[in-house]
């Protein structure tokens, strides 16, 4: 009688376990929350002529202020505002210049003489897409 009782039981618990996998393998409802993801291609950089790259190369004077100098190579550009350390940025063409985080662009050779530049950059203390323009002070 005793084997009959511990065979029973190890029954009840082999339909348990299949009953519990069984409800393990149901579909999420549709109101679970999902995670985005977002993915973004690697940034090509552009290859500057040595003309290209000295025609940004300078110090602009910014409309709030700032003084900065811009470095350009053949792939790249520094540019440091006052006393700060350099950024770099990657050409994406002749005339623009993206962070590897794209928080930062920079275009130049605008205006009617190509002596201008548009800065744009996210500021996180306030959350916002910041613009300042400049023209080239001297090189």
């Amino acid at each position: 009688m005793r084997l009959s009782s511990l065979s029973f039981s190890s029954a009840l618990l082999l339909l348990a376990s299949d009953a519990m996998a069984q409800a393990g393998n149901t579909a999420l409802p549709d109101t679970t929350p999902m995670s985005t993801v977002q993915v973004a291609a690697p940034m090509r950089s552009y290859r500057l002529d040595q003309e290209q790259a000295h025609a940004v190369s300078g110090y602009y004077e910014m409309s709030n202020g700032w003084r900065m100098k811009v470095r350009a190579s053949s792939r790249y550009l520094d540019a440091a505002i006052g006393q700060d350390a350099p950024v770099r940025l990657v050409a994406v063409s002749p005339d623009k210049f993206v962070t590897p985080d794209g928080n930062v662009t920079m275009e130049f050779n605008r205006g009617a003489y190509g002596d201008d530049m548009l800065m744009t950059y996210v500021d996180p203390r306030l959350g916002q897409l910041v613009t300042v323009t400049s023209q080239l002070a001297q090189r």
